[in-house]
């Protein structure tokens, strides 16, 4: 297999790689913490699976360095189109047995037929509609980016399609004629920033995360890595931060997330994984959540609740 696709995330080091990026290691001092003491400036983009793997790490970093850090979401651009491309990986059905086995490296359930069924040109639709959803509101934003994960991942669905990110972006609360009018205008604009901005930054593959303080200096964390490394990177610029304490109930962690897979509740509750999922089976079992069942793994989300 040709590695030049940038889909065919490098499970070992944990990076979907963007092959047209050189490094550029430009220092850009302009980027630093102003809200709390340590600001992340998170590279993604909706359809890399690294991303989607290290969801259960930065879910935790959140509840636990929630009131030191701000995490500013940066979209990348992995898949501009199939142009590019040279050797063995030239089309999308060829990504999707790649898909299978990452989600088992990652224990995070993804489903590669979606590039047999209904494969996506590009990844910078949704791009553009996560910026769209940045302008009206950055939590629901951030809640839009989850479905539409939730939806190539688990539901193999084609989220280049507007009828899907219409869908998205009700169920987290957005105004749909705002985001589709921003979605066609000037949310293109602020995706080019973060494009350009991440070439200053020298990012050149996903996930990554730099993080940076008040003064400017920054550590940067790449690739899908143990929940620990991100932990040891917010702490070397910020070694006083304290971890906060939270509920680590099953109702609490479904209250504040609104859908878990089994690494993720064993991530944050901190039951064993080999224990989380018959945990999470039982209470569906019980009729308190609703699990939806992939060919590789599930995921599970609270019955009746809204957002």
């Amino acid at each position: 297999m040709d590695n030049n696709n940038p889909l065919l995330c490098d499970p070992e080091s944990g990076v979907c790689e963007i092959p047209t990026n050189k490094t550029n290691s430009a220092d850009n001092s302009s980027v630093k913490a102003d809200k709390k003491p340590v600001k992340i400036i998170y590279y993604t983009d909706p359809i890399c699976s690294s991303c989607w793997g290290i969801e259960p790490q930065l879910r935790k970093l959140k509840l636990e360095y929630g009131n030191n850090i701000e995490v500013e979401y940066r979209m990348g651009g992995l898949l501009p189109n199939w142009s590019y491309n040279s050797g063995g990986i030239s089309k999308p059905s060829d990504v999707a047995h790649h898909w299978d086995e990452v989600s088992v490296y990652y224990d995070m359930p993804i489903d590669g037929n979606v590039w047999l069924e209904d494969p996506l040109p590009s990844s910078y639709p949704p791009s553009i509609a996560f910026k769209a959803a940045q302008m009206q509101d950055n939590e629901k934003a951030i809640l839009f980016l989850r479905e539409i994960r939730e939806m190539v991942f688990l539901q193999k669905k084609n989220i280049t399609k507007w009828e899907h990110l219409e869908v998205a972006g009700k169920k987290v609360g957005l105004d749909i004629v705002k985001l589709k009018i921003d979605y066609e205008g000037k949310a293109k604009e602020l995706f080019e920033e973060d494009l350009k901005l991440g070439r200053e930054l020298g990012v050149r593959g996903f996930p990554t995360m730099f993080f940076t303080d008040t003064t400017g200096q920054k550590e940067m964390v790449y690739g899908s890595k143990p929940y620990s490394t991100f932990e040891s990177g917010l702490l070397k610029l910020f070694p006083t931060a304290t971890k906060s304490t939270y509920d680590k109930t099953w109702n609490a962690v479904f209250s504040k997330f609104h859908s878990l897979t089994a690494k993720e509740f064993s991530e944050l509750t901190g039951t064993p994984r080999n224990e989380s999922e018959i945990f999470l089976d039982d209470l569906t079992a019980k009729g308190h959540l609703e699990k939806l069942t992939t060919k590789n793994g599930a995921i599970w989300t609270i019955k009746n609740t809204s957002r």
